[in-house]
């Protein structure tokens, strides 16, 4: 038998390799990048005993197809997005073997935006600086991917996996309420209540750099734009037409627009599930190190 690997058959809207980045790097100008949701991503790994940085498939919106070849185990974790191997169904959040020519096919989530595909053995691409990671904004690291591209997977782990299903609730389908501190720049903004105030809409314009919201307006205040300064993933960031953007994986490293507020961490992966056209709310939270 060959080497084992997967063979794409089909993407999607958009399907790209992704471990948890490139953390560290951002003075010289790249980002971080890595899965959207990252939680997502550490959740099939646990499941196939990887390393929790092992490199997986993120599939925007489902339409993944892949052929194995070779003996695999893989796990779907993150948006619920129906799947089936030769036909028959399989589910989410649990190990899914698959035969030497088999083909797993996932359909559009239920809720959520992104899924992961996680392999025994992690996807094998060769690493750019340090990470297997696809960066869409700085064009670093694999190329999205193509019907026909042969995705290399590693030698499987000397570990066996401890569990077989997790019980982890899917994204939420109504409004996500994001909890978020005041940011650096809040003050360049006329009246900051508007951001909680709002029921803004998830815009069909948001991608991995961003998730970009409609349905309100933050006035700036007096001034314009400010001197590039560093950016963080959960950055919410106002352009000059008032509608906010938080940053997500793909955000760049630094902005000239005010920053007035940031998503908690823990929060940040829930955001890159949000979906076009679902609601989001900001819940706006004391600073967590105020209680160190």
């Amino acid at each position: 038998m060959g080497e084992r690997a997967l063979e794409v058959l089909e993407t999607g809207p958009l399907a790209v390799v992704e471990d948890l980045g490139r953390p560290g790097l951002a003075a010289t100008g790249v980002g971080r990048a890595g899965a959207a949701d990252r939680g997502a991503l550490k959740l099939a790994n646990r499941l196939l005993a990887n390393s929790e940085d092992a490199a997986a498939i993120e599939v925007t919106f489902g339409g993944l197809a892949v052929r194995a070849r070779g003996r695999q185990t893989v796990a779907l974790t993150g948006a619920g997005a129906p799947a089936e191997v030769d036909g028959r169904p399989v589910g989410h959040h649990a190990l899914v073997p698959l035969a030497d020519g088999q083909v797993l096919r996932l359909g559009v989530p239920r809720t959520g935006l992104r899924s992961y595909l996680g392999v025994r053995g992690g996807i094998a691409v060769d690493p750019v600086l340090g990470s297997r990671s696809t960066d869409l904004l700085a064009g670093i690291g694999p190329a999205r991917l193509e019907r026909g591209r042969v995705l290399p997977v590693g030698p499987e782990p000397a570990a066996f996996p401890l569990i077989d299903v997790a019980p982890v609730a899917e994204p939420a389908a109504g409004t996500v309420v994001l909890r978020a501190v005041p940011g650096p720049r809040a003050d360049r903004i006329a009246d900051l209540s508007v951001l909680t105030a709002t029921a803004w809409t998830v815009s069909s314009r948001s991608d991995r750099v961003g998730m970009r919201l409609e349905g309100g307006r933050l006035e700036w205040a007096a001034g314009g734009e400010i001197p590039s300064e560093g950016m963080v993933s959960g950055s919410v960031q106002v352009p000059s037409g008032g509608e906010p953007v938080v940053f997500l994986a793909d955000h760049p490293v630094t902005g000239g627009y005010p920053v007035v507020a940031v998503v908690l961490d823990a929060d940040v992966d829930r955001a890159a599930q949000a979906r076009p056209g679902q609601a989001v709310r900001f819940r706006l939270v004391a600073p967590p190190w105020r209680d160190r």
